[in-house]
């Protein structure tokens, strides 16, 4: 499944949280909330697909279905952009609302999701917004090849990316905008402070359980440090706790679904294959569910596959290095170029590595540290366009120039 927005709905957030809170501030998880919608949301109503087909929800804690979601196809789409167009026309209710106006109702729909974070509310004009769950291959491709779509925005893989940009191409010449895939460099230098970068380095590559398009899955460490370094992170793979996601003291739950859970098991073993040291985990880590323990490959070699390829899942690669000019040149030799991490207490050092990165963002002395006024996104395969900052806003604007001549 693809996930897209148009400039006829609201942007999806997608990136972790700028800071961390403590237990105490987090409500307590329901674990089996009700299912109120599962249809689609076209001009203010819920309704059914109209071809009446569905896809199952999977519960990927127990692999369970917790319930049959209706499946947008061409038709549904081609309602949903309709009903986009009409809450634009010239004249419409939201077009003569005043822009004041339309920002507090983007912040009430901002309260609405804090307050009730298991539901969605929305309160627009209709046809303002429209929600299609739906597939790649028919929803998806429907909204990417829209004459009457302007503007589409995308978050996923790389391939799929190339066929959203292909359809612009054949159809409207629509803007777009993709965050796409990412093989992150993370850069420890001889210098750095031990304890912090381990600490950093793990949170940077298993976050989500490793389902983070920025995750800092190619971690460079100097050579003089090396051993420490993978003997600690090691360490600090064993203790962290994989299970319930509903339980505050989890730190890992399971993978997305089935089609990832075995693509990374298949990853784990190709790095065994090609040589790589398997130094912890690699298996299953549940009798049930999509879970995969939190795994550490060292002395991975760059032309491995799992050094090459986007895992997408908990799985740590170790690399050494000698000198700065060379771990530069290795951090950049990949088609990805989405984010990047730095750690050293000399401040020319982080600034040398930081300039030669190829990257959107690189992170110094911290990892997977977000802002809305910082612009993220991505060089080369990564993706072109950026979300949030002044940038982000840019790509949902055209430029118009009124000429009046005053006699």
């Amino acid at each position: 499944m693809i996930r897209t927005v148009f400039s006829r709905s609201l942007p999806r957030l997608c990136r972790p949280p700028a800071c961390h809170y403590s237990a105490g501030a987090i409500p307590e998880p329901c674990s089996q909330p009700e299912v109120h919608y599962d249809k689609l949301f076209i001009n203010n109503q819920w309704e059914d697909a109209a071809s009446g087909k569905t896809f199952p929800t999977i519960n990927p804690a127990t692999g369970e279905v917790i319930c049959q979601v209706a499946e947008a196809d061409v038709a549904d789409v081609d309602k949903a952009v309709k009903a986009a167009r009409d809450a634009f026309r010239w004249g419409s209710p939201w077009r003569r609302m005043d822009a004041s106006h339309r920002g507090l109702l983007i912040n009430r729909l901002a309260d609405a999701i804090e307050r009730d974070s298991a539901y969605l509310a929305v309160g627009f004009p209709e046809g303002v917004v429209n929600i299609l769950p739906g597939m790649g291959p028919s929803a998806g491709a429907a909204l990417a090849r829209h004459m009457d779509v302007d503007k589409l925005a995308f978050t996923g893989s790389t391939e799929v990316g190339h066929l959203i940009q292909q359809a612009s191409g054949s159809s409207n010449l629509k803007k777009v905008t993709l965050e796409l895939g990412g093989k992150s460099p993370n850069i420890i230098l001889s210098d750095a402070n031990m304890e912090d970068a381990v600490e950093q380095a793990h949170f940077g590559l298993f976050f989500s359980q490793g389902q983070c398009c920025c995750a800092g899955s190619r971690i460079f460490v100097q050579a003089d440090i090396y051993d420490e370094f993978v003997e600690r992170s090691v360490e600090r793979a064993r203790r962290r706790v994989v299970g319930n996601p509903f339980d505050l003291k989890t730190e890992q739950g399971p993978q997305v679904d089935q089609e990832q859970f075995n693509k990374i098991l298949g990853y784990i073993s190709s790095g065994k294959r090609e040589g790589a040291k398997l130094m912890c985990g690699g298996g299953v880590a549940a009798d049930r569910g999509y879970f995969i323990q939190p795994t550490v490959f060292g002395d991975v070699q760059d032309n491995m596959t799992i050094a090459r390829e986007e895992i997408f899942g908990p799985v740590m690669q170790i690399m050494k290095f000698k000198t700065l000019e060379e771990v530069v040149t290795r951090a950049n030799d990949t088609k990805y170029g989405l984010a990047a991490g730095v750690f050293t207490k000399d401040i020319d050092k982080a600034s040398y590595v930081s300039n030669g990165l190829r990257a959107g963002t690189v992170w110094v002395n911290c990892y997977d540290v977000f802002a809305s006024q910082a612009p993220f996104g991505g060089y080369k395969s990564s993706g072109n366009g950026r979300e949030m900052g002044e940038y982000g806003l840019d790509n949902y604007t055209e430029v118009k120039t009124v000429i009046v001549r005053i006699r």
